[in-house]
């Protein structure tokens, strides 16, 4: 049975915070719908009752940009494999913040930059739903997988970016705003 509340409980921000991975869905109009795991190790923060953000990094692709700036509307699925069982949904709209915009200080005093960071989803909730968990499989956590972050780490800034350069739209051709990862010490360009 499910359960709703216009805000995040004590009880749910501690079951979120367990958690080692969870899921972010985003549409827009005429667009395929974009689901994504995101798992790496102190990326998602609980900001207040009505509002959390989660660190991106460089990946293959920047769907949830391109839908948040089409759409708006995101949910963000946790799942808990140990008990209690619990599956725990946050619907809400959400906004990149990217390095070099106003909002940026203040959001990313939050985390910890990791290397490759692109940006920061802002999220405003609007409702979380609860529901039982059941079906979900009792599974151990082993550990972060530590790839990407040496990936970026690794990886040579300008052929990075110039490879990255073409990808200012989604796989559907909806417009993203153009993105460059964060590099210690280095604010990027707008260009």
């Amino acid at each position: 049975m499910a359960d709703f509340t216009d805000h995040l409980t004590d009880k749910h921000i501690a079951m979120v915070e367990a958690q080692p991975v969870f899921f972010v869905a985003t549409a827009a109009p005429d667009a395929r719908i974009n689901l994504s795991p995101k798992g790496l190790a102190d990326t998602f923060r609980v900001l207040g009752p009505n509002r959390v953000a989660y660190l991106d990094l460089g990946g293959s692709g920047n769907e949830t940009n391109a839908h948040l700036l089409a759409d708006g509307r995101i949910t963000l699925m946790f799942c808990n494999f140990q008990q209690p069982a619990l599956i725990l949904r946050i619907y809400g709209t959400g906004k990149p913040v990217l390095p070099w915009e106003s909002g940026w200080e203040e959001i990313s005093q939050h985390f910890t930059l990791l290397p490759g960071t692109r940006q920061i989803f802002d999220i405003a909730v609007e409702s979380v739903q609860t529901s039982c968990g059941w079906g979900v499989p009792m599974m151990d956590f082993d550990h972060h997988r530590e790839t990407l972050v040496k990936y970026h780490a690794q990886a040579d800034p300008l052929e990075w970016a110039g490879k990255h350069k073409r990808r200012r739209e989604s796989i559907d051709g909806l417009p993203t705003r153009p993105t460059d990862r964060y590099i210690a010490g280095t604010m990027p360009s707008a260009d």
